[in-house]
């Protein structure tokens, strides 16, 4: 299928200020050369200081718009963000039992940077229980690696550890991100028969608005372009790491990625 013309889904949040979730999604999709699709969960009342407000949508209108995406224009891989309770959890996972996506990214969002609970308590079994299980690939931080496993990371070994915990909950890979750990930036890819270490440079940049959610979906769209694992991986590390490198001040706290760096004349 030709470039920009392969469709991509994303299920999550709306962030009003346009840098993490859905519209960062959106972005990372059109900039890296697919066709992107989006099923809204929830709206956040949301800026660059922070998340104030959350608004879940029901669960009938996130299956109907999953129904109608999928058969019209069924998408070549799936991304899951923030889905913040136990019945959009398994609402979800009931329509995405029925059309079966080869890809599906699960990107554990849980707090936000400015500390504001995105999954709520008792919704954290049913993200174990049911949608981990069906995951090609979920990409957790530490911390949320830590709330999945109840196990205390500090180092390279722990996220070996920890992933490997993670992997025997049912995805078929575990990208664990080490963002949150001192030193440079090393993510660990984990699989039964796959073991890979991704290192890159810290870059001391303040504006990281939605770098967790760029990341997953930039892994979405290079799985949707026939990449395999490895590779999408790596493409998507390069991708998220140029996007900090190039980000700008929007807004007066945290600012955003920038999505668009590669056709930026002015960076």
């Amino acid at each position: 299928m030709e470039k920009y013309k392969v469709p991509t889904l994303t299920i999550a949040g709306s962030d009003s200020s346009g840098g993490a979730g859905i519209q960062a999604d959106l972005k990372t999709f059109s900039a890296i050369g697919t066709y992107g699709m989006s099923v809204i969960t929830a709206i956040t009342a949301q800026n660059t200081h922070g998340v104030f407000l959350v608004e879940d949508l029901s669960k009938e209108i996130i299956q109907k718009q999953i129904e109608v995406v999928f058969d019209d224009i069924p998408p070549k891989a799936v991304k899951i963000g923030m889905v913040s309770s136990p019945e959009i959890i398994k609402a979800i996972v009931e329509s995405l039992d029925k059309y079966n996506p080869k890809y599906l990214v699960v990107d554990p969002v849980m707090i936000s940077k400015s500390g504001y609970s995105l999954l709520k308590p008792e919704a954290k079994d049913n993200l174990i229980k049911y949608l981990i299980p069906k995951a090609y690939i979920i990409t957790p931080n530490t911390l949320e690696a830590e709330e999945i496993t109840g196990i205390k990371i500090d180092n390279l070994d722990d996220m070996k550890l920890v992933g490997k915990k993670i992997l025997e909950l049912g995805p078929k890979y575990v990208l664990m991100k080490g963002g949150h750990l001192d030193g440079d930036a090393v993510d660990v890819l984990i699989g039964k028969d796959t073991f890979e270490i991704y290192k890159s440079e810290r870059l001391d940049r303040k504006n990281t608005h939605g770098t967790g959610c760029t990341l997953s979906s930039a892994i979405t769209a290079n799985l949707a372009l026939g990449f395999d694992i490895v590779q999408a991986v790596s493409n998507a590390k390069d991708y998220i790491t140029n996007a900090i490198r190039h980000s700008f001040d929007i807004g007066g706290g945290v600012g955003p990625v920038h999505h668009f760096y590669k056709f930026d004349s002015n960076k």
